[in-house]
């Protein structure tokens, strides 16, 4: 709750859908990038969000996970 009071009005955006186990930016970036970044992967995600990309999105961290040395 602390971190999420110093969300702006546009972090808090990313709050409007439920989170899961695994994500947009999870899978796309990792570590790689910073909390703006993060909003902004989240933000697109929200924007273009379909069953076909949660799919690839589920693909891509079984993929992660099985053989990836970033997976942790």
């Amino acid at each position: 709750m602390e971190e999420v009071a110093q969300y702006t009005d546009y972090d808090k955006q990313r709050l409007m859908v439920t989170p899961g186990c695994t994500g947009y930016w999870q899978v796309n970036a990792r570590n790689s990038v910073g909390f703006d970044e993060m909003v902004q992967l989240d933000l697109t995600y929200i924007s273009i969000r379909s069953t076909m990309l949660d799919l690839k999105i589920i693909a891509k961290t079984g993929l992660m996970l099985l053989g990836s040395k970033d997976a942790y």
